[in-house]
Order: C-alpha cells, then structure tokens, then sequence
C-alpha cells in the first residue's frame, strides 16, 4: 500500500516527505501489503467463525481497544490486534444456541460481496459511477419483484434496513394518492405492526394519532372486518386514507395478516397496499413457501429483509413495487449535477437515499450460491425448527404458545400475570444463557414472553431439546421461588 502518494504539481517540503505514504491501494500492479493485510483480516475471520460453537452467543464484558487516533497511523500489527479486542466482544449470531433474533450467521458468498463492495467503492448514486452495479440493481429488484408475484414491469430499490424502506413505501404512496400536503391522511394497520411505521408517520411530519391501529384476532392477524369498518368510516367521514400497512409476519410471533382479503378491501377502496414482509416475504421466493405470505402479488408496494433470514450480510433490505416508476415521481430531483442515465434511471432518482453502496452484489452473489433448491432447504429448516419446538413445548403444558406460519416462537405461563411473566421469563432466559442457548425477551399483549427466532441453519434438534428441558426445569417454579 501506499503508492498514491506522488506529487507532479510540485516538490513537497522536506518535512512533509519524512511522512510514511499513504496506505491506499496501488493503482498499477498488484499491492502486496494489502493482499497480506486481507489475508491476515480474513484468516481472523474464519477463525472467528470456524469457533462460533465454542463461544457463547452472549459475550461477556471484554476489553475495548482505543477509539481516538494517534498522531502517526498505526500498522497492520496493531489495527489486527484491536480488530481482536472488538471482535472478541461480537454477538455471534453462528452459534447453534443463538436463537434470540433475526440475525442469522451471514452466507459465505455474501461476505465476499461485502468485501468486493467495499473495494470497488462504486456509488449508485449514479450509473457512470457504478456502471455494472447500477443495472445488476436494476435486473435482480425485477427478478425478485416477479419471483414473488408482483406484476411485470415491477421493480425496486435496496435500503439500509426495512425501517427506510417502509418509510419509503409510505412517502410514495403520500405522492401517488395526491396527499403530499395533507395533514389530515391516515394510515391503518394492525395493533402488532412495527415500530418503523409510527417512525415513518413522525418523519413524514403526521401526528401520532395519523397512525389507526386495528386490533387482531386470536392467531395474531389483522381483523379485517374491523378493517373493513374503519375503511367505510373514514370514507364516509371524508378522512383521506394514505394506505393500509399489512405485515407478513409481526415481530413477536410471525403472524401473517389476511392480505387477499386486505387486498379485496383495498382494491374496493382506492388505497395503497403496503406489505412489511421485512420478516415473511422470503418465503415468497418459494414455491414450496409462498402459501405462508399469499396475496403478495396485489400489494402496491412490499418491504422484504434478505438479511433476517438468507444470511446476507447487513444492511439488506429492498422496497418492490408494483409500479416501480411512482418511486422517481416521488423522489427524483434531475440530479443537475450528474451526466444524463443512458440505461434506465440514476439510482439516486429511485428513492431517498443518494449516496448508496452495491448492497445488491451480495444478495446476487448469496442468491446464487443457494439457489433455488438451497432457498428451499433453508426455508425448510426454518420451519421444521420451529415446529419441533413448538410441538415440545406444547407436550410440557402450562404454556401459551404464541406463533404462526413462519419461523417465530413466543411462549409465557399460560396462568401467569404480568408481574409473574416478568419474573418467570427473566429467570428462565438467564437458565438458558447458561445453557448457551439465547432467547429474547419481548413485553407483548402486556406479559413478558420469551421467543425463539428458528431461522439459525446452525441449531440442531440437540439444542432445541436442551432447550425444552431447561423450560420444564422452570415451569414448577413460583415467582416467590425465584431469586
């Protein structure tokens, strides 16, 4: 490294010169120091994940290298030793025990597409700036805008996280309902929808009460016939509807709202459809899975998260829309200060992020290392975990069982209060972290649960039965037996 560091306008000063070179990449032969550098990086790397089984998913207080740089920069021997320290205090999400989130172990290829992002440093911002990036984008958000049924023509934009990409779902369909200026929209979806959506509504400058909350039934799905009714009401009321936000699987317990029939009531209505699919629109990748998220196809606009279950590595999140041409009508600015597109559209102009990475080229890259059958056997896995759990769970009794058709688990005693739930759970998961095995712990329907989130390709039915076990230890146990 270091060989950018010439300078034809001119002789520096000396003590300028006394500076050891700059440690970018050399622009003509191949760098050495850096191929050592990554080598080294990476041989870390795999160490780290070649050792996931023999670390807990929780780590302990480890020690944190300083964070201010010194006067001289440091070499590669002191950089991978504080990449030690930080590495050594990670969440290791490839652990088999590691079952409390939506953060699977990342997919080899995926990994390398980070890496080959990073050094191509292209922006898709703009096509000249990402020539091959900008229609890789382009093809692969069509490819799996028509995989899960959205119309042909459909397409889309990748963002940092579901929470931007269900923001931007809801500023287009604000544009496309003829509502940019109205402070008096609504949007409905259901009481157990994400937090992202109030976010939306409070950057989008709407109050809290803009955000209509339908309640859910007994399986954790939207009431449409409430839906129903409050579509008729507000309609009759002249209060202008923004959109209905169906989920495909809430946060606590995958459930999946009835989207035909939203779809059914929408349609009738004239309103945008917006489907966080952030957790289950996967499975409409699937053929063998799509009967879990159906009614993907009539949405205007669908979240889905690669990341919460693919292994791609973060951020990977994507809007599709039917109608991907409303995302420029409702973001597109001219970029003045770019040359014109020549292939279909500044990557810039598709969204509110300018300044983007190729997040796309380790989906493709992940995509293609599974492939269909591989997609098939992950979402397999996923479901057989979660059944096998729940199915073990259920014979011990005196739980409530709280799940759907996805991968999710949540279960609190079924005759405990709230006060007891916070005691039980709270006990209980610390049982489990000592049994390397880590759930989490959510407030839903105003009791503590624990869930379980089976989509860790890692876990086996030898943890999920030790898993069982440590609950039945704690299922006799009174909260005024707990410490």
């Amino acid at each position: 490294m270091g060989r950018c560091d010439r300078q034809p306008l001119g002789s520096a000063p000396s003590a300028q010169r006394a500076f050891p070179p700059l440690p970018f990449a050399a622009p003509d032969q191949p760098d050495a120091e850096l191929q050592a550098f990554l080598e080294q990086a990476s041989a870390r790397l795999c160490h780290w994940l070649g050792s996931a089984a023999s670390r807990p998913p929780l780590p302990g207080l480890s020690v944190m290298p300083p964070v201010e740089p010194q006067s001289r920069g440091l070499g590669v021997d002191q950089l991978l030793a504080d990449l030690d320290l930080v590495m050594d205090g990670a969440y290791n999400p490839g652990h088999p025990g590691a079952l409390a989130h939506l953060d699977p172990p990342p997919l080899a290829a995926s990994i390398v597409g980070d890496l080959i992002c990073a050094g191509l440093n292209n922006n898709l911002l703009a096509e000249e700036l990402s020539p091959s990036l900008s229609r890789l984008e382009r093809s692969l958000m069509a490819w799996l805008a028509e995989r899960i049924g959205l119309p042909a023509g459909s397409g889309g934009v990748p963002a940092s996280g579901g929470t931007l990409s269900n923001l931007m779902a809801l500023v287009t369909a604000r544009r496309e309902r003829g509502l940019g200026t109205c402070g008096e929209a609504v949007v409905l979806a259901s009481a157990d929808a994400h937090v992202s959506i109030g976010k939306a509504l409070a950057v989008m400058g709407l109050p809290p009460e803009a955000l209509r909350a339908i309640p859910v039934q007994a399986d954790g799905a939207m009431d449409s016939q409430v839906l129903a009714v409050e579509l008729d009401r507000l309609a009759r009321a002249g209060v202008p509807v923004l959109a209905v936000v169906a989920t495909a699987g809430t946060t606590v317990r995958g459930a999946v709202d009835p989207l035909p029939t939203i779809a059914d009531l929408c349609q009738h209505a004239g309103v945008w459809l917006h489907v966080d699919g952030a957790i289950g629109a996967v499975f409409g990748l699937s053929d063998r899975h799509a009967h879990r998220v159906p009614g993907l196809a009539r949405a205007d606009s669908v979240t889905v998260n690669p990341q919460k279950l693919l292994g791609i590595t973060k951020t990977s999140s994507l809007l599709l829309l039917a109608r991907p041409q409303a995302l420029e009508r409702a973001f597109a600015t001219g970029l003045p200060y770019m040359e014109p597109s020549w292939g279909g559209g500044h990557g810039g102009e598709s969204g509110l992020q300018g300044t983007r990475p190729a997040e796309v080229l380790k989906l493709w890259l992940g995509l293609r290392q599974l492939g269909l059958e591989g997609l098939e056997q992950l979402l397999d896995g996923a479901i057989a975990r979660r059944e096998q759990l729940e199915r073990g769970l259920a014979d011990l009794g005196g739980l409530e069982l709280r799940s759907g058709p996805l991968h999710l688990l949540a279960f609190t005693p079924a005759s405990a209060d709230g006060c007891q739930a916070e005691i039980w759970t709270r006990h209980t998961r610390q049982r489990l972290l000592d049994a390397q095995l880590m759930l989490s712990r959510p407030l839903y329907d105003g009791r503590h649960h624990l869930k379980a989130v089976l989509g860790n390709p890692c876990t086996g039915s030898p943890e999920l039965e030790r898993l069982v076990a440590v609950v039945a230890s704690s299922l006799p146990l009174q909260p005024h037996q707990l410490p």
